[in-house]
């Protein structure tokens, strides 16, 4: 199993089926006091979310498996420890399960299946079109992590709710797959990322640009969401001021320490769904 684990990531797996359990509760405003229909809904977003994601990161792999062999020599396609074939079943099969897990919500929320059929053409335009081109992939990634928090407020009724935590991710997210073009630039020879058509200088000026609006944008739910005199919006701040932080660090070096910057951007994106799940308890 361990060889499946990392083919889907398991851990950016883990966090897209958190991420929509946040989105659901942070909307409802309730705490975790939903009703037992309203979880059931919210678990099964959740799981269709994991599974998007799991089916995506193994198209990833299949489809970068030979720049893979320079920057990331580990994973299962590039040792030979999963077959291109039994891959191929996986990304099929996961993708799969996320619209059939999906049915059910989408029949008493139809906006759920709106999002979900937007997810899955993002997600294939991004593998087949847009990951060449670079930046473009890069606006489609941020897209999809941002439609982890609406797909859960989808599911529970109340998207709206949550749209300032899908901007606020959109615009992290961005920050760090540049980053992440930039610590990959020697493998991507077959990409034309931001780091390559553009430089290491302009492409970390854009990581720091986008992580300036997220840092804005995580006012946003102390004015519309929560008072900052409140429980909740105590820990929303606590936590919040953490992850700001840590984003501030995860660009400080640019162009240099490149995988400790997305590896901090990466904790900070963490710790802002604790500052999220805060939001819940209004």
């Amino acid at each position: 199993m361990r060889p499946v684990l990392r083919l889907v990531r398991f851990g950016n797996t883990a966090v897209s089926f958190v991420g929509t359990l946040v989105g659901g509760v942070a909307a409802r405003g309730v705490g975790i006091a939903l009703s037992e229909t309203a979880w059931a809904f919210l678990v099964l977003a959740a799981f269709s979310t994991a599974f998007v994601t799991a089916g995506g990161n193994i198209i990833n792999d299949l489809l970068d498996q030979e720049s893979d062999r320079v920057n990331h020599p580990d994973r299962p396609l590039v040792t030979g420890e999963i077959s291109r074939r039994s891959a191929q079943y996986l990304a099929v099969g996961f993708l799969a399960g996320s619209v059939l897990v999906a049915v059910p919500v989408a029949f008493r929320q139809p906006l759920v299946g709106v999002f979900l059929a937007a997810a899955l053409i993002a997600l294939l335009a991004y593998e087949f079109r847009f990951k060449a081109v670079g930046f473009g992939g890069n606006l489609l990634v941020a897209f999809l992590t941002g439609l982890v928090f609406l797909y859960g407020g989808a599911a529970v009724g109340m998207p709206q709710a949550v749209l300032p935590f899908c901007f606020m991710a959109f615009f992290a997210t961005l920050s760090r797959e540049v980053i992440k073009d930039m610590e990959d630039l020697t493998g991507d020879v077959n990409r034309s990322t931001l780091p390559r058509v553009r430089g290491l200088g302009f492409a970390g000026a854009v990581a720091r640009a986008s992580v300036v609006v997220a840092l804005a944008l995580s006012l946003l739910p102390l004015v519309v969401l929560v008072r900052l005199d409140s429980v909740a919006g105590i820990m929303y701040a606590a936590f919040v001021l953490v992850a700001d932080a840590l984003f501030v660090v995860s660009v400080a070096w640019l162009p240099n320490r490149l995988h400790l910057e997305q590896t901090v951007s990466k904790g900070a994106m963490a710790i802002a769904l604790f500052a999220f799940l805060a939001v819940a308890f209004r």
